[in-house]
């Protein structure tokens, strides 16, 4: 029986649906595509991080409802939804965007096609270039291509999470009997063909089913069809019972590959035939199969923004070192010398990475007065620069302690082969707590210098990433206050070894201290009523008890302001509970990634303060990771932070608004602030 899905229109309700939120959150990246002020390119692109989006979704929260349904959970979420209602919603929302992104593609398609770039059918080539790609199947496809039958002698076979294949109906004239075939399109050769003049494109698996006479001889081929399986793929590790964690997260990424499936993407034209079969093969339910007008797996369109076409993209932007340049001839800038003098605020993509926080971990690694050198690492880049400069510091004999996050989502194995090469070159390497993820950024280096041992800090919002680094807006701090050494020393202390009730001056980790301290500060805001003001950045918020402490302020008369880039449970703008509390979020060429929490009063001192690091307000950040926020002392950092929230704020280009409805929508155009360009300008001009 279909639940019925719930009706908010009469009674909002003081919570909106967490992954109905994310789904909007999506929306409006889908919306980036169907922008047409938008570069085409750009819009293409966008249509990949949508259902890259989609895929992890997938993946992992409509898994997890999934099992809540199987496992008869009869609890309700604080919007209250079961779980299968909100899986009965998310099947609406979904397929309304899957309608918008098959007309976006349309219009996309004949765009490119004007422009020179074209994405063409097999049944649309001319017969050169169906011989071309025939010699291309020949020769490279053919050999790697390995069809398995479906019949008493050969079992359906396992279907791989994401992969993409080809379900094919045949006649076999011997016996007139029909017979079933499943084919994996290989991904190592991409997701398109290019053919000899390097702008027109021909999707894979077109070219494989035109051939499938060489792979079936003699059969009479009567259906073709692409399909695509999603499975769970979240990571189930029992901590409390494992003896040895890096062990047992191998051992459930084996078991990831064969966990339940929970998406069928197929063809739209797809036979009953072909989709019972693989409904009954996939045990799944009809409700868990998506008809598609679109070429399935659109993430592979990442590899048509990749094309030389910079006419059709944004500007490229080449961040700039935001730190004094030596004179010709004289020796790179001494870092530590230059925090010495005072906090260093970074913004990233603007201000270089490379330049800065991995400049600074490359020096730590090579400066023979550096005794100690302690990171958390959580995401890293596949070559990572960072990584190498820990391994040469130990090597040279320097203390190096890594905490690395093992269960980081989706980047397990990478996580488990940086964890092995850093034990072989000598570092001390820990994976936190039992129960906890370790998601704080943060780098700890230990120097001996003339007036005694001195701590070098640096407190980050983003990963130690250098490719993300150059699209997710991030913040970092960069300080010698002994007062943050001491908190941070305290911090990897307690990761590597024990600890419990530690004080800390200036930082705040979770899940000890960042729940209590943000509860405090936002009622001493409250209890300053009209003249309170709060404006919170993040990536989420959905963690009740903040949100009705939000609540609660706003009914106070604080005027709060949140800039949110994907989820909010959160209901502005109701009428006596949440009338002051104004809600944006801003979708770019960048990812909003960075995270600032401002209270005008700060602790009822009259005293603005200013908090910037890894947390979101969400119950995983508060509850079950170990995170750390920074408070920022300095008042030109202080004067910094202030800018760029009030950019943020003023931005009317990238900019939407969250309604007291749960909707979303463009905020109105006035000034033509677009924040990504004002910090490209301010960066530039230094």
């Amino acid at each position: 029986m279909t639940p019925a899905p719930i009706d908010t229109a009469a009674e909002p309700g003081r919570f909106i649906n967490r992954e109905l939120s994310w789904l909007e959150f999506n929306s409006r990246v889908l919306a980036q595509a169907e922008d047409p002020t938008v570069p085409l390119l750009e819009r293409v692109k966008f249509c990949a991080i949508w259902y890259s989006n989609l895929d992890e979704f997938f993946q992992v929260r409509v898994a997890g409802l999934k099992d809540q349904v199987a496992g008869q959970f009869t609890g309700t979420t604080p919007d209250g939804r079961t779980a299968a209602q909100q899986l009965h919603d998310i099947r609406a929302e979904v397929d309304a965007q899957h309608d918008r992104v098959a007309a976006c593609l349309g219009g996309l398609t004949d765009r490119m096609a004007e422009t020179g770039i074209e994405i063409l059918h097999w049944d649309d080539l001319g017969d050169e270039d169906r011989k071309f790609l025939s010699g291309e199947f020949d020769n490279r496809i053919y050999p790697v291509l390995t069809p398995l039958a479906v019949d008493l002698g050969h079992p359906f076979p396992y279907i791989s999470n994401l992969s993409l294949s080809l379900g094919v109906l045949m006649i076999d004239p011997a016996d007139g009997h029909q017979r079933f075939a499943r084919l994996k399109v290989p991904a190592t050769f991409g997701r398109f063909l290019q053919l000899p003049d390097e702008h027109r494109f021909v999707p894979v698996e077109q070219v494989v089913a035109a051939q499938l006479p060489t792979l079936f001889p003699g059969m009479e081929i009567s259906e073709t069809v692409a399909f695509r399986v999603t499975r769970n793929a979240d990571l189930a590790v029992d901590e409390g019972e494992a003896q040895d964690l890096l062990a047992a997260v191998e051992v459930e990424l084996r078991r990831r590959r064969f966990r339940s499936v929970v998406r069928l993407e197929v063809e739209h034209q797809v036979s009953s035939e072909i989709r019972n079969l693989l409904i009954d093969e996939l045990d799944i339910g009809r409700d868990d199969v998506y008809e598609v007008d679109t070429l399935l797996e659109l993430s592979s369109l990442w590899e048509l923004f990749e094309v030389d076409r910079p006419d059709l993209k944004n500007p490229a932007w080449q961040s700039v070192n935001p730190l004094p340049r030596p004179a010709a001839g004289d020796q790179p800038l001494d870092l530590f010398a230059r925090i010495r003098e005072g906090d260093i605020l970074l913004h990233h993509p603007y201000d270089s990475f490379t330049a800065t926080v991995q400049e600074f971990i490359w020096q730590a690694a090579n400066d023979p007065r550096v005794l100690a050198i302690k990171l958390t690492l959580y995401r890293t880049s596949g070559d990572s620069p960072i990584v190498r400069s820990l391994i040469r510091a130990a090597e040279s004999g320097k203390q190096v302690a890594v905490v690395v996050e093992l269960k980081a989502r989706f980047d397990e194995e990478a996580n488990i082969e940086w964890a092995r090469r850093l034990e072989q070159a000598g570092v001390h390497v820990a994976y936190g707590l039992v129960g906890l993820k370790v998601h704080a950024k943060t780098c700890l280096v230990v120097r001996e210098e003339a007036d005694g041992v001195r701590r070098y800090c640096h407190i980050g919002t983003g990963n130690y990433n250098s490719l993300t680094a150059r699209v997710y807006t991030d913040l970092g701090l960069l300080t010698a206050d002994p007062e943050v050494g001491v908190d941070l020393t305290q911090l990897f202390n307690s990761l590597t070894g024990y600890g419990r009730n530690i004080e800390y001056r200036h930082l705040v980790p979770a899940p000890q201290n960042l729940r209590p301290t943000l509860l405090r500060l936002i009622r001493n805001e409250a209890d300053r009523g009209a003249e309170g003001r709060i404006v919170m950045k993040m990536n989420s918020l959905a963690d009740p008890e903040m949100v009705e402490a939000l609540y609660e302020a706003s009914q106070a008369g604080v005027d709060i302001e949140l800039i949110v880039r994907a989820i909010c449970c959160l209901r502005p703008g109701v009428a006596g509970m949440s009338d002051t509390i104004k809600v944006r979020s801003l979708i770019g060429r960048y990812l909003e990634h960075s995270r600032i929490y401002y209270f005008a009063n700060g602790e009822g001192i009259g005293a603005p303060a200013y908090y910037i690091g890894s947390a979101d307000l969400m119950p995983r950040n508060l509850n079950r990771r170990i995170e750390a926020l920074v408070a920022v002392v300095d008042p030109d950092l202080r004067r910094q932070l202030d800018h760029m929230l009030e950019i943020n704020l003023q931005d009317d280009a990238l900019a939407w608004e969250l309604r007291a409805d749960g909707t979303w929508q463009r905020v109105a155009k006035g000034a033509g602030v677009e924040a990504h360009t004002a910090f490209e300008r301010l960066a530039a001009s230094g």
